[in-house]
């Protein structure tokens, strides 16, 4: 691995990671395909055309569904799923958050009720490892725990404690198998993860700690989690000064556009979200004139594209009005094309954001960037 900073605008980063994969330019965004798939039918060769650079997939998911034995069994997941660019896989460890009524905590690790079958699932740092190991993912995380950001601060130091415990299992488990012959990615990079809610104490004393351990690169877990916008920016404020500078920079599962611009002006260089997605299925789209809702009937008879200037294949080739009967009409092709534009849009936007740190003029184009979306309402 080799990250290199081409250039800052003020804690703002510009920087490039190469990989054994390929090499990424960042601030990126990465698209999230939980199961080896982005959800509304956008295959890996969409992903090329709307400008994916990195692509993200669940551990647990794909543990508790299709396995990771048989993906491997092709080759890992690169060869599963026809895609030859870098992957990032999820530990698992925002399951211990997300299913908290299906999983018991211990020091060993964490007894999930699988949410498909009921079946008992164990997972630990180790067993972690070996799938993402198994999966041949570019980037790893370690297996941590995320807990509420409203949880008793007793609560979440020992939570943090445990976290920094399982990180130097990971690590050493990393280290195991990437010596193992049959190994599918030798060169596997590993990401620990900073925990500790909205409570600053913690969070310092945990980004310092896990600094010292010289890992590829650095996560922000635990937000977007409840907690107000304010209170994330706080922490990123008081956390990312305590991360090293000349290693990745990761906000996990954040955000909107506006979450993005905002955090990347704090020095964060790697993001993920379902919400481009997510939004997507549901006919609510991404402008740099707000978010529209295809399905309000103001659209009915809208021949223009979802937006004017945009290169994405929905705005190229249908107008609003053919978008919104498609979705009306439950029609999947309405779905795929919200989709592709809004991954399209968080994209480019990443672009702009790179061009912008380059040219020394990021936080013109911030505010910009945001006072427009603003201004056309829903964000």
């Amino acid at each position: 691995m080799r990250y290199r900073i081409i250039a800052t605008d003020g804690r703002a980063k510009r920087a490039e990671l190469e990989t054994v994969h390929g090499t990424v330019q960042t601030p990126l965004f990465m698209n999230v395909g939980t199961v080896a798939a982005i959800k509304g039918a956008v295959s890996a060769d969409d992903l090329k055309t709307i400008g994916t650079q990195v692509e993200l997939s669940n551990t647990y998911h794909l543990h508790v569904r299709t396995g990771n034995k048989l993906i491997k069994t092709f080759g890992g997941l690169h060869k599963f799923m026809n895609w030859d660019r870098p992957i990032l896989t999820d530990s698992g460890g925002f399951q211990v958050f997300s299913l908290a009524g299906l999983r018991k905590i211990k020091e060993e690790g964490v007894t999930f009720q699988s949410h498909i079958d009921g079946h008992k699932i164990f997972m630990g740092p180790e067993e972690s490892m070996q799938i993402q190991s198994d999966l041949g993912s570019t980037i790893a995380m370690a297996f941590d725990e995320c807990p509420p950001s409203r949880a008793d601060e007793d609560y979440i130091r020992r939570s943090v404690d445990r976290t920094t415990r399982w990180l130097l299992r990971c690590r050493r488990e990393m280290d195991r198998l990437n010596r193992m012959p049959d190994t599918i990615n030798k060169e596997q990079l590993l990401f620990g993860i900073d925990q500790g809610g909205v409570v600053d104490e913690i969070r310092i004393r945990h980004a310092q700690e896990i600094s010292g351990m010289d890992l590829d690169g650095y996560a922000i877990g635990g937000l977007a989690v409840g907690e107000t916008h304010e209170e994330m920016y706080h922490i990123l404020d008081v956390t990312v000064p305590h991360l090293p500078k000349d290693k990745p920079t990761y906000l996990m599962g954040v955000g909107t556009p506006i979450n993005i611009l905002e955090a990347v002006d704090r020095g964060v260089d790697f993001f993920d979200c379902v919400y481009p997605t997510r939004n997507g299925r549901h006919g609510h789209v991404y402008t740099s004139h707000g978010r529209l809702n295809l399905f309000n009937q103001r659209y009915e008879l809208d021949p223009r594209p979802i937006e004017e200037g945009c290169g994405c294949p929905a705005c190229r080739s249908y107008s609003r009005a053919y978008i919104r009967h498609l979705l009306k009409a439950k029609e999947m092709l309405g779905m795929r094309l919200c989709v592709l534009h809004n991954l399209y849009f968080y994209n480019t936007m990443m672009e702009e954001i790179r061009r912008a740190i380059e040219e020394q003029r990021y936080k013109a184009y911030k505010e910009q960037k945001i006072a427009g979306m603003l201004a056309g309402g829903q964000v």
